[in-house]
Order: C-alpha cells, then sequence, then structure tokens
C-alpha cells in the first residue's frame, strides 16, 4: 500500500513540472531528502524516482517559457568549479572501479543544485522549498524524539535504511543542520496550531539528536546553540531555554549515554577516535602523494594497507574535510571551503540589505538561521563522512536564491542573457 501511495504521489505532481519547473525541483528535493520510498517494502523501494523526476524536470525547462536564471556569483562559480574538479580527478582515481558510481550520485546532486537555482525566481517557490528542505528531515526529527522518550533514552536513532543518513551519525548531522530552519518556520506562521507543532518538532528533533548518541552532532548543537545566543537580542530569555533542553537531557538520557559522551576528551584511550585519527593521517598521506587527490571512495582496506598510518586499522573518513582531502587532494578541499565562505557572506549581504527593511523580516531570519545551518554541518561534518550530502547544498540554494530574488544588483544576470552575450 506504500508503494502504491508513495508512487500516486509523485507521478500525480510530476506532470506539473511541464508548466513550472520550479515544481519539479521542489519535488527533488523532497525524494533526496526524505526518501520517503525507503519506507516501503515492495518495489518502490529500488524504483529510481530522483532519476525520473530530474529527467522530467530537465526536460520541462527546454520546453517552458518559465523564466530560468541562474546568478553568477562566486557561490555558483565555485560550485561549478568544485563539481568540474570532482569530474578531472575521477579519471586518475586509485579505485576506478568505484569512483564512477559516487561521481554519479553526486554531479546528480550538483545539477540539480543549480537547477533549482535557475527555476526558483520568487519568494514562493523559494518559501515553498524552505518548508519541504525541514520538514522532510523534521519528520524523522519528530519521531525520532518521540522513539528516544518512549524508550527512555537506551536506544539509538537512526534514519531510513538505503538512504545517506541511515547510519546515526549520519541521521544526527541531518538533523542538526535542520533545526535551526524548523525554528525558523516556528516564528513565520501564524496559526497557533502549526506554532505548537512546529514547537513540538524542533524540541523532539533536538531530543532525537541526543538519542543518536552522536558525538559529533552533539558538539555541532553546542556550537549553533553558543552562535544564537550570542546573537540573540534577548540572551536572558535564551539562556533559560538552553538551559531547559540541557535540564530535559539529564532527565531523560541514562548512564550509558553520558558515558559516551564523556569520551569526547578522553580520545587518547578511545578507540574509535584513534581510528578517525588514522583516517584522518591518511587522507593527508594521500593527498601529499597525489597532488589530485584519491578519487572518489578511496577511503578502502586496499588503500589503507599502503597509505595509512596503522594500515590494519581501516576507517571511513569520519570528516567533511578530510573525506573531500583525501578524495580531491588540496584543490579539492580549497574549493570546497570556499564554497562555504561564499555561502556564508552571502548570508551576510541578505542579512545587511534586509536588515533596514521591516518587510523582508523573514528573509533576514531565514539567511542568520542558513548561517546556523552551516555551523551545525561544518562543526558536525567534522567527524562524519558527508561532504556530499544534499542537505548542505540545499542550504546553499536558499542562500543563493534569496540573493537572486531580492538584491536589486542579482536580478539582471539571467541565465540566458549570459548565452547572449557569450553568443556575441
Amino acid at each position: 500500500m506504500r508503494d502504491i501511495a508513495i508512487t500516486l504521489i509523485i507521478f500525480g505532481i510530476l506532470p506539473f513540472a511541464f508548466k513550472r519547473p520550479a515544481i519539479g525541483a521542489l519535488l527533488f528535493t523532497w525524494i533526496s531528502l526524505m526518501n520517503p520510498h525507503r519506507l516501503t517494502y515492495g518495489f518502490a523501494y529500488t524504483f529510481p524516482f530522483a532519476a525520473a523526476i530530474a529527467g522530467v524536470t530537465m526536460l520541462a525547462m527546454l520546453t517552458s517559457k518559465q523564466p530560468k536564471r541562474l546568478p553568477v556569483t562566486p557561490v555558483t562559480v565555485t560550485l561549478l568549479l568544485f563539481g568540474a574538479w570532482m569530474t578531472f580527478t575521477s579519471f586518475f582515481a586509485l579505485e576506478p572501479e568505484l569512483v564512477w558510481r559516487e561521481w554519479d550520485r553526486v554531479s546528480k546532486t550538483f545539477l540539480m543544485v543549480l537547477v533549482t537555482m535557475m527555476v526558483i525566481n520568487n519568494t514562493r517557490d523559494l518559501k515553498i522549498f524552505v518548508w519541504i528542505v525541514a520538514l522532510s528531515l523534521g519528520i524523522f526529527g519528530l519521531k525520532g524524539g518521540l522513539f528516544t522518550l518512549a524508550s527512555g533514552g537506551h536506544f539509538r536513532v537512526y534514519g531510513p535504511e538505503g538512504s545517506y543518513i541511515a547510519e546515526n551519525n549520519g541521521m544526527a548531522l541531518a538533523l542538526v543542520t535542520t533545526l535551526p530552519l524548523i525554528w525558523y518556520l516556528r516564528t513565520q506562521v501564524t496559526n497557533k496550531w502549526i506554532t505548537l507543532g512546529l514547537t513540538a518538532m524542533t524540541a523532539l528533533t533536538a531530543v532525537s539528536v541526543v538519542g543518536s548518541y552522536s558525538r559529533g552532532a552533539l558538539i555541532g548543537g553546542v556550537a549553533m546553540l553558543f552562535f544564537l545566543w550570542c546573537h540573540s537580542q534577548k540572551k536572558a530569555q535564551t539562556a533559560i531555554i538552553l538551559l531547559a533542553v540541557v535540564a530535559l537531557i539529564a532527565a531523560v538520557m541514562p548512564e550509558a549515554w553520558f558515558e559516551r559522551m564523556n569520551t569526547i576528551d578522553e580520545y587518547h584511550e578511545d578507540g574509535s577516535a584513534q581510528g578517525r585519527i588514522n583516517a584522518w593521517k591518511f587522507a593527508f598521506n594521500i593527498a601529499s602523494t597525489f597532488p589530485l587527490g584519491g578519487g572518489y571512495n578511496v577511503f578502502t582496506p586496499r588503500m589503507f594497507a599502503m597509505y595509512a598510518p596503522n594500515p590494519l586499522d581501516y576507517h571511513v573518513a569520519h570528516s567533511i574535510w578530510f573525506q573531500v582531502l583525501g578524495d580531491h587532494g588540496f584543490v579539492g578541499l580549497a574549493m570546497f571551503m570556499m564554497l562555504m565562505v561564499f555561502a556564508w557572506r552571502t548570508g551576510t549581504r541578505v542579512r545587511k540589505y534586509c536588515a533596514t527593511q521591516p518587510d523582508l523580516k523573514w528573509a533576514e531570519n531565514l539567511a542568520r538561521m542558513c548561517q546556523v545551518c552551516i555551523i551545525g554541518y561544518a562543526v558536525s561534518g567534522s567527524f562524519l563522512s558527508l561532504a556530499y550530502f544534499d542537505l548542505y547544498y540545499d542550504i546553499v540554494v536558499i542562500l543563493v536564491c534569496l540573493e537572486k530574488i531580492l538584491l536589486p544588483s542579482k536580478r539582471t544576470t539571467p541565465f540566458r542573457s549570459l548565452q547572449t552575450q557569450a553568443a556575441r
């Protein structure tokens, strides 16, 4: 029954993309983040919904008369260069049998990110996009929080099998990164029942992050909360809320959770932490030996046997930074870091522009929350291998589209006009 329902929903909405390609981009975002088909047990579980949606959306772009504008900004240029560099390094990959499968997945993600930037040209579609990004993962936060409370925190929270967030640490990073957007939506609605629901989702998502037993997500969450407190105009009220969250954690979580969190400052004695350090040194050795990096999926037992300080202690990258370093070398890491810096600066420009316009207060708050999302992703991701996770690039999409739609200087750089200039 689930298979039929998911299929009917997707293929019932998809034809509307021919009239408005933005609908296809929104549908793809929902599928890529929530992976609803992974919650089924039949034919829908392995059906290539994302590929079908991407194909229809691309075709709709060619036939639709809707405007399609890709702003030329440091973010979009860096994103294009980063994608091109990762393609280039794939031809020299150390694990050629593994590289192209990951290249195919990441390239589709980057392509649809650029498509989404092009087809979202008004505040209505942008706000819908934010709702989809937040709720696609907020649903799992709500469910995971209830599960944590019901089980007394004795079991970890996981994501849908076969998805990017199936593992507890990946799920935790996704929820930490999404939390600011859920809170943002709560501040924008006026219906008291929706406000209450989003408040509950925010609280339970925070509980779900804790229930994942992810130490990296905990550190990322603390960094986010500190940033929010520093930029809050009501520091006393914010502090009270934060203390309430700490009290809730202390009341709910069992002793086993506190024992695991206490290992954060005991990394010299923790086998998992030592394994991560071994993986990080491996990434550095690969990048130092091969200027192009090892290509996608270079973190394998075979490569560890040759380039890791401890060749028998195999681990995945456990860090977005070292994952990119090992995969694409120092140049790739520089591009990855530049993309984050430029995305942050985009948010700052939007905030400054909107600060003097009361009717754009929603956009200023959204840009600020996106920056908080970046903090959560950057800090939590320092301990997790999710450098190519769709969610982060969707946050970048929000910032780019905010600037494109709202800032006057960015409204006159349509993709078609660039093509015309190139032809001349």
